[in-house]
Protein backbone atom coordinates (compact mmCIF):
# COMPACT_ATOMS: atom_id res chain seq x y z
CA UNK A 1 0.00 0.00 0.00
CA UNK A 2 1.21 3.70 -0.59
CA UNK A 3 2.23 5.82 1.98
CA UNK A 4 1.70 9.78 1.93
CA UNK A 5 5.31 10.10 1.06
CA UNK A 6 4.73 8.17 -2.29
CA UNK A 7 1.79 10.12 -3.21
CA UNK A 8 3.29 13.28 -2.83
CA UNK A 9 6.40 12.06 -4.34
CA UNK A 10 3.71 11.09 -7.56
CA UNK A 11 2.16 14.10 -7.58
CA UNK A 12 5.47 16.40 -8.09
CA UNK A 13 6.95 13.69 -10.37
CA UNK A 14 3.42 13.37 -12.54
CA UNK A 15 3.60 17.63 -12.62
CA UNK A 16 6.68 18.44 -13.13
CA UNK A 17 7.38 15.48 -15.87
CA UNK A 18 4.26 15.79 -17.65
CA UNK A 19 3.22 12.28 -16.65
CA UNK A 20 -0.45 12.47 -15.63
CA UNK A 21 -1.11 8.59 -15.95
CA UNK A 22 1.09 8.86 -11.96
CA UNK A 23 -1.79 10.97 -10.44
CA UNK A 24 -3.70 7.66 -10.08
CA UNK A 25 -0.72 6.80 -7.63
CA UNK A 26 -1.09 9.90 -5.78
CA UNK A 27 -4.48 10.85 -5.53
CA UNK A 28 -8.20 9.33 -4.42
CA UNK A 29 -11.25 8.88 -7.53
CA UNK A 30 -13.18 11.24 -6.00
CA UNK A 31 -9.96 13.71 -4.68
CA UNK A 32 -10.37 17.62 -4.55
CA UNK A 33 -8.27 20.70 -5.25
CA UNK A 34 -8.05 23.74 -3.82
CA UNK A 35 -5.94 26.89 -5.00
CA UNK A 36 -5.72 29.85 -3.08
CA UNK A 37 -3.95 31.98 -5.55
CA UNK A 38 -2.58 35.54 -4.06
CA UNK A 39 -0.21 36.55 -7.13
CA UNK A 40 -1.41 38.05 -10.80
CA UNK A 41 1.56 35.88 -12.10
CA UNK A 42 -0.32 32.54 -12.72
CA UNK A 43 -3.85 31.45 -12.60
CA UNK A 44 -5.54 27.80 -12.18
CA UNK A 45 -9.24 27.45 -11.01
CA UNK A 46 -9.80 27.64 -7.69
CA UNK A 47 -11.22 24.03 -6.91
CA UNK A 48 -11.37 21.09 -9.01
CA UNK A 49 -12.62 17.47 -8.33
CA UNK A 50 -11.67 14.27 -8.93
CA UNK A 51 -8.43 12.74 -10.24
CA UNK A 52 -9.06 12.93 -13.62
CA UNK A 53 -10.04 17.10 -13.12
CA UNK A 54 -6.89 17.06 -10.75
CA UNK A 55 -4.69 15.69 -13.91
CA UNK A 56 -6.00 18.31 -16.60
CA UNK A 57 -5.61 21.24 -14.21
CA UNK A 58 -1.95 20.26 -12.96
CA UNK A 59 -0.22 18.40 -15.46
CA UNK A 60 -1.79 18.40 -19.19
CA UNK A 61 -2.84 22.17 -18.85
CA UNK A 62 0.09 22.97 -16.93
CA UNK A 63 2.77 21.55 -19.30
CA UNK A 64 0.96 23.36 -21.96
CA UNK A 65 2.73 26.61 -20.77
CA UNK A 66 5.64 25.49 -18.54
CA UNK A 67 8.41 23.46 -18.85
CA UNK A 68 11.94 23.10 -17.18
CA UNK A 69 9.52 22.55 -13.59
CA UNK A 70 11.22 21.58 -10.46
CA UNK A 71 9.02 21.08 -7.55
CA UNK A 72 10.50 20.94 -3.80
CA UNK A 73 8.96 20.43 -0.29
CA UNK A 74 10.75 22.36 1.72
CA UNK A 75 10.66 19.61 4.66
CA UNK A 76 11.06 16.15 5.26
CA UNK A 77 8.55 13.57 4.01
CA UNK A 78 5.39 12.89 6.76
CA UNK A 79 5.17 10.00 8.60
CA UNK A 80 4.20 6.43 6.91
CA UNK A 81 0.48 6.77 8.99
CA UNK A 82 0.07 10.73 8.48
CA UNK A 83 -3.76 11.73 7.47
CA UNK A 84 -2.40 15.22 7.29
CA UNK A 85 0.77 16.44 5.94
CA UNK A 86 1.48 20.92 5.79
CA UNK A 87 4.55 21.93 4.28
CA UNK A 88 6.08 24.83 2.49
CA UNK A 89 6.86 24.67 -1.50
CA UNK A 90 9.40 26.11 -3.68
CA UNK A 91 9.00 25.78 -7.94
CA UNK A 92 10.53 27.18 -11.25
CA UNK A 93 9.62 26.73 -14.66
CA UNK A 94 9.62 28.65 -17.45
CA UNK A 95 7.20 29.83 -19.93
CA UNK A 96 7.32 27.93 -23.26
CA UNK A 97 5.56 30.72 -24.99
CA UNK A 98 8.72 33.50 -23.91
CA UNK A 99 11.57 31.76 -21.48
CA UNK A 100 10.30 33.89 -18.89
CA UNK A 101 11.32 32.10 -15.47
CA UNK A 102 8.33 32.00 -12.84
CA UNK A 103 9.79 30.87 -8.87
CA UNK A 104 7.21 30.68 -6.58
CA UNK A 105 6.71 29.38 -2.53
CA UNK A 106 3.81 28.62 -0.81
CA UNK A 107 1.88 26.17 1.44
CA UNK A 108 1.06 22.36 0.40
CA UNK A 109 -1.77 21.29 2.73
CA UNK A 110 -2.46 17.08 2.36
CA UNK A 111 -5.12 14.93 3.49
CA UNK A 112 -5.03 11.10 2.94
CA UNK A 113 -7.04 8.30 3.21
CA UNK A 114 -6.58 5.06 5.02
CA UNK A 115 -5.00 3.83 1.14
CA UNK A 116 -2.58 6.49 1.50
CA UNK A 117 -3.67 8.61 -1.69
CA UNK A 118 -4.71 12.06 -0.92
CA UNK A 119 -8.14 12.96 -0.45
CA UNK A 120 -7.71 16.51 -0.44
CA UNK A 121 -5.20 18.83 -1.22
CA UNK A 122 -4.87 22.73 -0.86
CA UNK A 123 -2.45 24.61 -2.83
CA UNK A 124 -1.75 28.68 -1.63
CA UNK A 125 0.39 29.90 -4.21
CA UNK A 126 2.15 33.07 -2.00
CA UNK A 127 4.53 34.11 -3.94
CA UNK A 128 5.04 33.70 -7.99
CA UNK A 129 8.50 35.91 -9.12
CA UNK A 130 8.66 36.52 -12.88
CA UNK A 131 12.63 36.44 -14.20
CA UNK A 132 13.85 37.30 -17.54
CA UNK A 133 14.43 34.76 -20.06
CA UNK A 134 18.25 35.64 -20.00
CA UNK A 135 17.95 34.40 -16.28
CA UNK A 136 16.58 31.05 -17.11
CA UNK A 137 20.56 28.80 -17.28
CA UNK A 138 21.40 30.16 -13.42
CA UNK A 139 18.03 29.72 -12.28
CA UNK A 140 17.70 26.01 -13.82
CA UNK A 141 21.39 25.39 -12.96
CA UNK A 142 19.92 26.06 -9.25
CA UNK A 143 16.82 24.07 -9.32
CA UNK A 144 18.56 20.83 -10.95
CA UNK A 145 20.90 20.64 -8.29
CA UNK A 146 18.42 20.59 -5.43
CA UNK A 147 17.50 17.36 -3.61
CA UNK A 148 14.19 16.49 -5.50
CA UNK A 149 11.29 16.56 -4.30
CA UNK A 150 12.47 16.73 -0.26
CA UNK A 151 14.43 19.63 0.32
CA UNK A 152 15.23 22.00 3.06
CA UNK A 153 14.97 25.59 3.08
CA UNK A 154 18.96 26.05 4.16
CA UNK A 155 19.69 24.04 0.75
CA UNK A 156 17.76 26.13 -0.97
CA UNK A 157 19.10 29.29 0.19
CA UNK A 158 22.30 28.41 0.04
CA UNK A 159 22.85 28.23 -3.94
CA UNK A 160 20.32 30.49 -4.52
CA UNK A 161 21.27 32.78 -7.40
CA UNK A 162 22.24 36.57 -6.79
CA UNK A 163 19.07 37.96 -8.37
CA UNK A 164 17.08 41.46 -8.12
CA UNK A 165 14.08 39.06 -8.92
CA UNK A 166 14.39 36.27 -6.49
CA UNK A 167 14.60 38.67 -3.29
CA UNK A 168 11.01 38.28 -2.10
CA UNK A 169 11.76 34.29 -2.56
CA UNK A 170 14.76 34.71 -0.58
CA UNK A 171 13.05 35.94 2.33
CA UNK A 172 10.33 33.68 2.17
CA UNK A 173 12.52 30.66 2.38
CA UNK A 174 14.88 32.64 5.00
CA UNK A 175 11.67 32.22 6.96
CA UNK A 176 10.50 29.17 6.44
CA UNK A 177 10.06 26.60 9.53
CA UNK A 178 8.04 23.30 10.13
CA UNK A 179 4.56 23.63 9.78
CA UNK A 180 3.32 22.46 13.51
CA UNK A 181 0.72 19.53 13.12
CA UNK A 182 2.66 18.47 9.77
CA UNK A 183 2.13 14.80 10.35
Amino acid sequence: MPEPSDAIRNYIFAKDGNRPFLMRQAFAENADLEMVVKTDAINFPSTTRGVDGVAEVVVRRFAQDYENIHTFCLTAPPAAASTRFACHWLVGMSARSDGQIRVGCGRYDWYFGRDGLAEKLVIAIEIMNVLPAAELSASMNWLSALPNPWCSAEAALKSLPRSDGLAEIKAYLQKVRPLVGAQ
